[in-house]
């Protein structure tokens, strides 16, 4: 087998070194850069102009990527030190996916890394992805967790009554997992609440209302996404969208939530 392009200054990761989400040694100097694919990866210090390229072309890479997958490029992207912090940037034809389902392309600025984990993808031929995994050391790395350590607390958002029915009928695409998820529409949660409560009032200004104030509490406690002036326009149904992925990562809601809609759908 080819050998990768030798990284001056720089360690070797043989395949099958652990996941990088697992940390790194705590002896790790701040700045210090671990990448790492299944085809093994590489560790460098923080040395100004250090860079590491990645792609499929194992000869002419420091760190092999999508070696079999022509959908990714000889050489895809480069990890470079610049001004005492690492930054990547791409050179294929397909962009990379950092963090939060942002697209690098390859005329784009490169983006600086944050310290800590990350994670990035590239999509290969099929339903391929092909993973590169991250990790730039800070003053205090973060390393492996012991197996007996107890498992840090979620935060689940406080509901009234009111505010998980409506979030539930509004979020009940996702909650039945459908592809391509949508929120329903003002009119479409004021009709399902309005069949399964007639009693109560609802319509599509009183639903509005409703989430609003939900998402301006939720805003408040920290949460991004949820204001007009964070999105700019134009807005369509990503306030939304935003608030159901957090009520869906945080447990808040959950599948269990659809019972509420039973004697709507009768």
């Amino acid at each position: 087998m080819c050998e990768n392009l030798p990284l001056p200054g720089g360690q070797r990761l043989w395949p099958g070194h652990p996941s990088l989400a697992h940390g790194v040694p705590a002896s790790t100097a701040p700045g210090t850069i671990y990448a790492l694919s299944v085809a093994g990866g590489v560790t460098t210090g923080p040395r100004e102009g250090q860079a590491i390229l990645f792609g499929r072309n194992r000869p002419e890479v420091h760190l092999c990527l999508g070696e079999n997958d022509r959908e990714v490029s000889r050489q895809h992207g480069q990890l470079i030190h610049y001004r005492r912090q690492w930054w990547v940037s791409t050179w294929g034809r397909k962009p990379l996916r950092l963090p939060d389902s942002r697209l690098l392309y390859v005329d784009d600025d490169p983006v600086p890394l944050a310290e800590g984990y990350t994670q990035l993808f590239v999509r290969g031929s099929g339903r391929r992805e092909h993973l590169l995994e991250l990790f730039v050391a800070g003053p205090e790395p973060r390393t492996a967790v012991r197996p007996g350590e107890p498992t840090w607390p979620r935060r689940v958002w406080r509901l009234d009554v009111a505010e998980r029915l409506a979030l539930t009928a509004l979020a009940e695409r996702y909650l039945r997992h459908e592809r391509y998820a949508q929120p329903l529409t003002w009119a479409g949660t004021a009709k399902q609440l309005a069949r399964l409560q007639p009693e109560t009032g609802w319509d599509d200004k009183k639903v509005e209302r409703l989430v609003a104030q939900v998402r301006a509490r939720l805003s408040a406690q920290g949460v991004a996404g949820l204001t007009r002036e964070e999105i700019g326009e134009p807005i369509g149904n990503m306030l939304n969208h935003n608030l159901i992925q957090e009520l869906l990562q945080s447990s808040t809601l959950t599948p269990a939530d659809l019972c509420l809609l039973d004697h709507a759908e009768d």
